[in-house]
């Protein structure tokens, strides 16, 4: 009534819409609880291993640890991160991880921006040879064979070069380059710049979504990457974080007996959390990392992967 005074306009009553409806609030509702249940259901394991990590080895054999820690203890955490190896292996995953993104993303942007244009000739075929090896590959031994030819095992390069590139992102990434305003280029190739200079003058800072989006997902690859290393790397000052851990699980290391000693009657409860403790401390950087290029993650993906 008082808008009908103010404006001299007859209000009538406000039209009821789709979001008023009570199918879409029992939906919405019904989304809410659903996805509430499931970020719970992830998180618990994750809780789970955190509250491991700092409690008593009778507390975590009785089964006793859920969410919370019982028999609160540090003294794995000492013992772990007091051992050279461990913190040698975590040099090594560092190294591969960052030299393995920036190979992999130097690789995919070039190949992707180069099949995304559409004159070129044979961007078919490097398509097809590309999309081919989604579907097929030597196998464990003929790469084996391959690397051990190529005098690259124990070497990092045994590591980072077996995936440097990945078609998915490739195919991601060329659809995003497709999407971008033609006519840009174009007005950049007549003020004279020739097409490295548009590619990294021009489409490079229009692509900082679907880059971070490519790098968090090669860098977690990386991090995560055991067995390569498995496979290729014989010498032991060369694991990475992820194969020490893996031996440390299937009990083909001696980090645990090593760590035991060093403390001496605290070397039941290292026996029994070791594992957690160590888990923790491999994903504390993606940690730190993922909420930097968390906004952009969903934003890259789609637009690299909705044709316009």
């Amino acid at each position: 009534m008082t808008e009908a005074i103010v404006t001299g306009k007859a209000v009538g009553p406000r039209t009821r819409g789709p979001r008023d409806s009570t199918g879409y609030r029992v939906f919405t509702w019904f989304n809410v609880t659903a996805l509430v249940v499931i970020c719970l259901l992830t998180l618990y394991p994750f809780v789970t291993l955190i509250a491991q990590s700092f409690s008593s080895s009778g507390a975590i054999k009785a089964g006793l640890v859920n969410a919370l820690p019982v028999g609160f203890n540090l003294d794995t955490y000492h013992a772990v991160t007091s051992d050279g190896r461990f913190w040698g292996t975590y040099g090594n995953t560092v190294l591969y991880t960052v030299v393995g993104t920036v190979l992999a993303m130097a690789l995919t942007t070039t190949f992707a921006y180069v099949i995304s244009q559409q004159h070129l000739r044979g961007r078919n075929v490097l398509i097809g040879i590309a999309v081919f090896t989604m579907f097929f590959n030597g196998g464990i031994i003929p790469n084996y064979v391959l690397i051990s030819s190529l005098e690259l095992k124990n070497t990092m390069w045994a590591v980072v070069l077996p995936g440097a590139l990945s078609v998915f992102n490739l195919l991601v990434m060329k659809s995003f380059f497709e999407n971008m305003p033609r006519e840009l280029e174009e007005a950049a190739r007549i003020d004279g710049l020739g097409w490295w200079g548009i590619f990294t003058r021009i489409v490079m800072p229009l692509s900082k979504a679907v880059l971070a989006t490519m790098t968090l997902f090669y860098s977690v690859s990386y991090w995560n990457d055991w067995f390569s290393a498995f496979l290729y790397l014989d010498k032991s000052e060369l694991f990475p974080l992820s194969l020490h851990l893996r031996n440390l699980i299937a009990g083909a290391s001696t980090t645990t007996a090593e760590s035991a000693a060093a403390i001496g009657s605290t070397s039941a409860a290292i026996s029994a959390n070791v594992e957690a403790v160590t888990m923790v401390l491999a994903i504390i950087p993606i940690l730190c990392v993922y909420p930097f290029v968390q906004r952009h993650f969903v934003s890259g993906v789609m637009l690299g992967s909705v044709k316009g």
